[in-house]
């Protein structure tokens, strides 16, 4: 049966909350997940949270009690709380009906299949967790085999990017590298590498994008570094009719991924 919490100052509420810090996650390899909607996502794919926490007013949604049961069928833990504490675990005056904690998710590249799917995502010191969450989106959209976040990006489990990845987060898998570790292991086997870049002539439309491919989005004020751009197999540009200069870097990734699933699809 669930237990019931409703003081702020239980050392289980403080820990949890504490997950909102990019240390505390690190240390503990968990992170907080928000929302039925997420979290209903996430069971899905076989993701449950080692700690549920839900407000007594929600205990009869019956995707809220599907919830519980299979996490304490899983040895987890479903507590029972206010939505005060819940607001403070998520940091919203109007929380979400339930918040969970979750193991950190993430693979390597050597676990990635690179022929699983003919896109993948790649962004390099991404460093807006709305952009990354909605670049998590676009690659569960299309499809991508994962997204792998390289250099000094943006944490992809705070409390931020897991909410603007509206679940994708569970879909789509995640590498965090470093570039040469990148570029050597895309070099061992097949796979083109598309840059997003202003520093071009060429259309992305009239470029070829071979299966597998993987797109190449820079950072968002200054780019990708130049030799970066120099070890793509082509850079491509997305043509800018208004006063704008570029577009917004989750907004492109979308764009190019969208032309890229049209051709491999024919």
């Amino acid at each position: 049966m669930p237990r019931e919490i409703t003081a702020y100052s239980n050392p289980l509420i403080k820990w949890a909350r504490d997950l909102r810090d990019k240390r505390h996650r690190k240390q503990s390899r968990q992170f907080l997940a928000e929302g039925l909607r997420i979290l209903t996502e996430a069971r899905e794919t076989g993701r449950l949270p080692t700690l549920l926490f839900y407000a007594k007013p929600s205990a009869g949604h019956p995707l809220v009690r599907d919830l519980i049961k299979a996490v304490e069928a899983s040895e987890g833990e479903a507590i029972e709380t206010t939505p005060d504490i819940l607001s403070k675990l998520s940091g919203k005056d109007n929380p979400q009906a339930v918040v969970g904690v979750f193991e950190e998710l993430g693979v390597t590249l050597d676990e990635l299949d690179r022929n699983a799917s003919g896109i993948w995502l790649v962004a390099e010191r991404l460093r807006d967790p709305g952009n990354l969450g909605t670049i998590l989106r676009t690659g569960d959209a299309v499809g991508a085999g994962g997204l792998i976040l390289v250099g000094e990006c943006v944490d992809p489990f705070s409390v931020e990017a897991v909410r603007a990845s509206m679940g994708a987060l569970f879909t789509v898998p995640i590498v965090k590298t470093e570039w040469q570790p990148f570029l050597d292991w895309l070099r061992q086997g097949p796979g083109q590498l598309v840059g997003l870049s202003l520093d071009t002539d060429s259309d992305y439309r009239a470029a070829r994008y071979a299966a597998p491919t993987f797109l190449l989005t820079g950072n968002e004020a200054h780019g990708m570094p130049a030799e970066y751009a120099a070890a793509c197999d082509t850079l491509v540009k997305i043509p800018m009719l208004g006063k704008a200069d570029s577009l917004n870097a989750a907004v492109a990734t979308a764009v190019m991924a969208y032309e890229v699933l049209a051709q491999q699809r024919g």
